[in-house]
């Protein structure tokens, strides 16, 4: 298995839409500010966060339970801005869309950015053929209130290219989260 280059991630987008939409360079700054970079890098791509969010709540009691997830343990918010709450989390999708090839394997990272302000992102694979917009998981592990920003970079994709071709990939499992579209809560 070896990790896939600048060079190959742009062909990739380009002639399969790997990644739609897909921005070939790194992005530092818009409308004349300074922003969290999203784009090609080195090795991987830095994805952005659409400004639809599920801000986890503790109001209404429920058991946080993964085989019967209950919706009222979030709070819907859209805007440009998401404020966690202390010790809590928040769910977001990528702004952009993916859909791997049988050969690839793509792991999504934290950015340091967020990382050294204790905002950190889980560790998740894409799978081979798995299509749709990523559902990203940030939690806040300070004790104070944290912010992320919407259409602005917030986590890293690497893609590693397999020597040859799985058996069995994503698509051909049906996957439960294939073609995801909004943000996606637990599924049993």
């Amino acid at each position: 298995m070896s990790i896939k280059s600048d060079h190959w991630i742009r062909r990739m987008s380009q002639e399969t839409g790997m990644i739609e939409p897909f921005e070939a360079g790194q992005i530092r700054e818009a409308e004349g500010e300074k922003i969290i970079s999203y784009g090609t890098s080195s090795y991987g791509y830095d994805v952005r966060c659409a400004d639809e969010f599920k801000i986890f709540t503790n109001i209404n009691s429920t058991i946080v339970d993964p085989k019967n997830f209950d919706e009222k343990n979030f709070i819907d918010f859209k805007g440009d801005r998401c404020i966690i709450p202390p010790n809590s989390f928040a769910l977001a999708r990528t702004v952009e869309r993916f859909k791997i090839p049988r050969d690839v394997l793509v792991v999504c990272l934290g950015k340091s950015t967020y990382a050294r302000c204790g905002i950190i992102v889980n560790v998740t694979p894409l799978e081979p053929e798995w299509e749709g917009y990523v559902t990203l998981e940030f939690s806040n592990t300070t004790n104070l209130p944290a912010v992320i920003y919407a259409n602005e970079g917030i986590a890293q994709m690497l893609f590693f290219g397999g020597d040859q071709v799985c058996d069995v990939s994503y698509k051909d499992r049906g996957g439960k989260y294939q073609g995801q579209q909004g943000v996606t809560l637990p599924k049993a």
